[in-house]
């Protein structure tokens, strides 16, 4: 597996190697219209493959192709892509040798039992097809779902054996472990290639199944009509497969490569264009070791939070991804490591590529909070500030000497221009949503990666202002990509109780907290805020008092006259503070954000009580299709939660807090 040299420690992570990631589905050789047209769809295939290499970065990584290597269009892909210099990547339904027995299509139970043994069969096509696809899968780096074969394989012999009884149920099973590993193909894939015939797409795991499912998944699909191979065309929707006869676009060449530019370009777009961002957010100089000495949000969540120690140190250490690997992802590494049957390859892949990457675009994404929420809870204070300012003189000066209070307003109102002009020119908003994106995509990632699942093409998050995060983060885990293992029951295990389950609870404990943090100080700004109005209203009502009670010369007639500037400054002052505070309380939107956390940390807590049900169980019990299940469903809370909170933000930028 070929991985990034990992960064000096003075300059933290370089960006992910691009990797353009091809998956193709294709007819086995006998299918009668791939047969006849076979030179065509090879020649077809070799145009495609040099459009996509002619788009694909000059200083990136080495193309890859994903493929189930079935007999047919599987092996024809696989050996121009090997002769491209191309990485060739195999997710396989069954363990290697009955995957061989299987794609061999032997006729005999002596011919199946024969492969299953690693003998030679005796029919000399069969021997052939076995060896070709043999010599092809020792060049690749196969993935295999072997952890039912204990169970599949006597099913498979018993349908040679006995055709009419045990060929139904057989079919069905094969179906749904290709299903499966066609699913691993689609999530590793950037663009799909489907040889198919344009006929049925029932039979789970067939050519149609797989193109109608990456469709669905929002994969782009190049579809090769094996009746028309030259008339190939881009489809971007299940829908697109009820016209074929459409003509192939004049365009699609460009189209073709515009899809491979998008998928490994880590160029600023949209909003991140215009502000000069993208990647360089996560600059070496955007990284601090320590963070800010004066945190004023993480501050207000100290006062307010309930913690009982609100005048804590606040300033933060950040580990440096040189530290990772002996610091915060010891554990998940060394657990990595010690999976039964695992590729050392991968864990060291995670560290460079993964783990490096999290720990510094989350110190950065930290930093740009504090920057961003703390300067906006600086305008509210800043505002309080100058409006009390420029009324304090009334009881503390003579008004010939209110020069001086109003000079002390004027520096207050511009310090609020300034930082909120820093703030913005600086973007501060955008770049704290576009590096906050990036660590919570690679922080659920280690598990995924060790189950060689991801998230489907169509299921990333779209943002209108820029998708850099998007493509830094899958580039990230496209590296790595699938592990070299034969997938057992002990290796399941060793992921979901190793990774997955600590990741999990870490994650549900983790909101639990913050939501009970964020009420605590929703409900205590609420607090302070409604008190400062009430003192308002006091000092209002005690002047009142005052001056009612000198027009009954209950108090001498001059005290109203004298306490007047006093009573004033009191009058404004008590609600400019509870303004600011409330201020800061909607700007921090801390009820909803607790909501979000106490939402996210339910849905966690119901993974783990699956997950734990599933690890009650025996090795052969465990099944790869639910393992990968809960690691999506953990994988889509973090997902939800990320949009959730973006949307509640997502138009809060700096501005002059009127």
């Amino acid at each position: 597996m070929t991985t990034v040299a990992p960064a000096s420690p003075a300059a933290g992570p370089p960006p992910p190697c691009p990797c353009l990631s091809i998956g193709l589905t294709g007819h086995r050789s006998g299918n009668a219209a791939y047969a006849a047209n076979q030179s065509a769809i090879a020649a077809a295939l070799a145009e495609i493959f040099g459009l996509l290499e002619a788009a694909h970065p000059a200083a990136a990584c080495a193309m890859r192709l994903n493929t189930l290597l079935a007999e047919g269009a599987d092996l024809l892909a696989a050996d121009l892509a090997l002769a491209r210099g191309w990485e060739l990547v195999t997710p396989l339904p069954f363990g290697e040798a009955l995957n061989l027995a299987v794609n061999g299509l032997p006729m005999t139970l002596a011919d199946a039992e024969a492969i299953l043994a690693g003998a030679a069969p005796g029919d000399p096509e069969v021997a052939a097809r076995v060896g070709a696809i043999a010599a092809v899968a020792a060049r690749a780096r196969c993935f295999a779902l072997a952890e039912q074969d204990a169970e599949l394989a006597p099913l498979f012999l018993a349908s040679l054996a006995d055709p009419g009884a045990a060929a139904a149920p057989w079919s069905a099973r094969m179906g749904e472990r290709a299903a499966l590993a066609a699913r691993v193909m689609i999530e590793q894939a950037d663009i799909m290639i489907g040889i198919w015939d344009g006929a049925a797409r029932a039979e789970p795991g067939g050519t149609g199944h797989t193109v109608f499912a990456a469709l669905q998944a929002g994969a782009p699909v190049v579809w090769i009509d094996v009746a028309r191979p030259q008339a190939w065309r881009i489809l971007h929707a299940p829908e697109a497969l009820a016209d074929r006869d459409t003509p192939a676009p004049e365009d699609r060449a460009a189209a073709l490569q515009a899809l491979a530019r998008a998928a490994t370009t880590l160029a600023a777009t949209g909003g991140a264009r215009r502000s000069g961002l993208g990647a360089e957010a996560l600059a070496p100089a955007a990284w601090r070791r320590h963070g800010r000495r004066w945190p004023l949000y993480r501050r207000m969540e100290a006062l307010f939070g309930g913690d009982g120690r609100p005048f804590r140190r606040l300033r933060q250490t950040y580990e440096h991804p040189s530290e990772v690997a002996t610091g915060s992802g010891a554990a998940l590494l060394a657990a990595a490591r010690a999976l039964p049957g695992g590729d050392p390859a991968l864990a060291s892949a995670i560290d460079s590529e993964v783990l490096q990457r999290f720990v510094w675009s989350d110190a950065i994404s930290a930093e740009l909070s504090d920057a961003y929420r703390g300067g906006m809870t600086l305008n509210f204070f800043l505002s309080a500030a100058a409006v009390t300012a420029g009324i304090a003189y009334q009881p503390f000066a003579h008004p010939i000497d209110k020069w001086g209070f109003a000079l002390v307003e004027l520096a207050l109102l511009v310090l609020i221009l300034v930082n909120t002009s820093l703030g913005r020119r600086r973007g501060l908003h955008a770049r704290w949503f576009e590096t906050r994106r990036v660590a919570e995509y690679l922080r659920h990632a280690p598990a995924m990666l060790l189950l060689g699942t991801a998230r489907a093409p169509g299921r990333w998050a779209r943002s209108s202002d820029a998708d850099w995060p998007e493509t830094y983060a899958r580039q990230s885990l496209r590296r790595p990509g699938l592990p070299q293992v034969a997938v057992t029951g002990a290796y399941l295990r060793g992921v979901l109780g190793g990774v997955l389950a600590p990741h999990i609870r870490g994650q549900r404990d983790y909101h639990r907290g913050k939501a009970h943090r964020l009420e605590h100080v929703h409900h205590g700004l609420d607090r302070i805020s409604e008190a400062s109005f009430g003192l308002a209203i006091l000092s209002v009502s005690l002047f009142l008092i005052l001056s009612g009670l000198a027009a009954v010369t209950m108090v001498p007639e001059g005290w109203p006259e004298a306490a007047a500037k006093a009573f004033t400054f009191l009058g404004v002052l008590f609600p400019t503070v509870g303004a600011a505070l409330a201020g800061i309380r909607y700007f921090g939107d801390f009820e909803r954000f607790a909501a979000i956390s106490r939402v996210a940390a339910e849905k966690l807590d119901s993974i783990d009580r699956r997950l734990t049900l599933l690890l009650g169980a025996e090795d052969d019990q465990l099944d790869y299709a639910g393992a990968v299940e809960l690691a999506h469903a953990a994988d889509d809370v973090v997902f939800t939660e990320i949009e959730s909170w973006q949307a509640v933000f997502g138009g809060k930028y700096i501005t002059i807090p009127a």
